[in-house]
């Protein structure tokens, strides 16, 4: 046997371990005090993201791979978008019309400005929080890219549940739900000891009180003029 083959194998047996030991870590989340229609009403409470950093081990390398986040039908997807601190995320444009998404707010600042139709932009995101996305023609299109000094994470889907395949240790699970405050969020932290068999965690109720919305200004810091008349120039394309 070569070294070659050798080193090729080891890796494999390495692999195959590293997904034998992998744990199932699940639970669910729950929305309340929400003026939300959509987790109000519908009931939907998928969007949070579930995150589990572990105790006493490095941030990971960020992935070679770009994470994406589309613009189509003047909505940008995914709305919430979470990432190891480091990646780098395109913003195709495949709308029929001109975007800018930028950010000004809170995480970290950019502004990949105004491209148009069938073209991409990239920005490396290398500081860890809450990054909101606005589009700076657009005052209705919004995004949450959530960056994290782990790679084990999810989000929640329509029914709040989740489930997260880590290796047996300790960990720090944190919540994220973009109707949340900093105070109600850092609440539901805790301390996670996931075993061979996994573990269930206990329902996670999210409360969105308290939480004020307050209308976003251009990236120049002004307010919005007049929407643009995108149904008259691309037939199609809502308003």
């Amino acid at each position: 046997m070569t070294w070659r083959s050798l080193t090729f194998s080891s890796l494999a047996i390495a692999l195959a371990v590293s997904i034998l030991q992998a744990a199932d870590v699940s639970g669910t989340v729950q929305i309340r005090d929400s003026r939300n229609g959509k987790a109000a009403k519908r009931k939907d409470f998928s969007g949070a993201v579930i995150s589990l950093k572990p105790v006493g081990q490095p941030s990971p390398a960020p992935p070679a791979k770009h994470a994406v986040m589309e613009q189509r039908t003047k909505t940008f997807t995914p709305h919430v978008l979470p990432v190891v601190a480091g990646t780098a995320i395109d913003f195709p444009n495949f709308d029929p019309i001109f975007h800018n998404a930028f950010s000004r707010f809170s995480g970290q600042v950019f502004d990949v400005g105004l491209y148009p139709p069938g073209t991409s932009r990239t920005v490396r995101f290398t500081r860890t929080g809450a990054v909101r996305v606005f589009c700076n023609i657009h005052s209705d299109m919004t995004a949450v890219i959530l960056v994290l000094n782990t790679q084990y994470f999810t989000t929640t889907v329509k029914d709040g549940g989740f489930h997260l395949d880590v290796p047996p240790g300790n960990y720090d699970l944190a919540v994220f739900h973009e109707r949340a405050t900093d105070e109600i969020l850092q609440g539901l932290s805790q301390r996670v000891v996931v075993g061979g068999d996994g573990i269930k965690l206990a329902p996670i109720t999210i409360s969105e009180a308290g939480y004020l919305l307050a209308p976003h200004k251009n990236k120049y810091g002004q307010e919005y003029g007049p929407p643009p008349d995108d149904k008259v120039l691309y037939p199609g394309v809502r308003n």
